[in-house]
C-alpha cells in the first residue's frame, strides 16, 4: 500500500518543456511519483510525494521545483489541532503558501 499525503496540497511541479527525459528523477523519487512517457517525466501520483527535494536537486536542467522542507508533516499536525491556513490559494491545514 502506497502512503498518501493531504490530497491537492504538494507543492511540486514540472516544467515539461525543460525536461530532457534523463530520468533522474524516478530514480531518486522514494514514492513513485513519476513515470518516463514519450521521452519526457510525468508525475503520476503527486500527492504521494513527501517533498523530499531529491527530484529538484537531482534534475540537471531544473525542470523540478518543489518546496522541500516539511512537507505535509505540518499539515497534519495543524488538522489534528484544528488550525487552517491559507494554502495553493485555498484555505487549509497545510503549510506550502506560509
Amino acid at each position: 500500500m502506497k502512503m498518501q499525503y493531504l490530497r491537492n496540497v504538494v507543492s511540486l511541479r514540472l516544467d515539461s518543456e525543460k525536461c530532457i527525459g534523463c530520468g533522474r528523477c524516478l530514480e531518486v523519487c522514494p514514492h513513485g511519483v513519476f513515470v518516463l512517457a514519450k521521452g519526457k517525466s510525468r508525475i503520476v501520483d503527486r500527492d504521494a510525494c513527501m517533498e523530499c527535494g531529491a527530484c529538484a536537486l537531482n534534475c540537471p536542467v531544473d525542470a523540478l521545483d518543489v518546496e522541500s522542507g516539511v512537507g505535509c508533516a505540518v499539515g497534519l499536525l495543524n488538522t489534528a489541532l484544528g488550525r487552517e491556513g491559507t494554502c495553493c490559494g485555498e484555505k487549509r491545514a497545510c503549510c506550502c503558501s506560509e
